[in-house]
């Protein structure tokens, strides 16, 4: 009785090594940039759960700047400028980071990530 082999040979397992391995080695780049995105997140609801009562433009960027160092998101990362407020027709507001992020990968390939974030804003803002 002639036995028959089966599995995996020596070739196909490293080529799928080199698949997951490429897979890995780009979750290992990118992974940085959204768990700063979390801490940008976590920054801003806190911001909108204290509420904004009388303060102006710049001292919620400031404020929320400060927040932000506390969740190891990058100073370089979020300019003032990628912080704005809009104020809806019924009086509310929104706290606004619109931000891109660009990550190196390998020779000329760069990832290009864009993060937009909302929250509604508790009281009324300044001007």
């Amino acid at each position: 009785m002639k036995s028959r082999q089966t599995g995996v040979t020596l070739i196909g397992f490293l080529i799928i090594m080199a698949i997951v391995g490429f897979f890995a080695y780009m979750a290992m780049k990118l992974f940085p940039s959204y768990s700063e995105y979390m801490g940008v997140a976590k920054a801003m609801n806190q911001i909108a759960t204290e509420g904004t009562n009388g303060k102006s433009l710049d001292e919620i960027r400031r404020e929320l700047m400060f927040k932000m160092n506390f969740q190891y998101v990058d100073d370089a990362t979020i300019k003032p400028k990628d912080i704005t407020i809009q104020r809806n027709a019924g009086g509310a507001s929104q706290l606004n980071v619109t931000y891109d992020k660009q990550i190196p990968f390998m020779y000329n390939i760069d990832f290009l990530l864009h993060f937009d974030k909302s929250v509604a804003l508790q009281g009324n803002v300044g001007q």
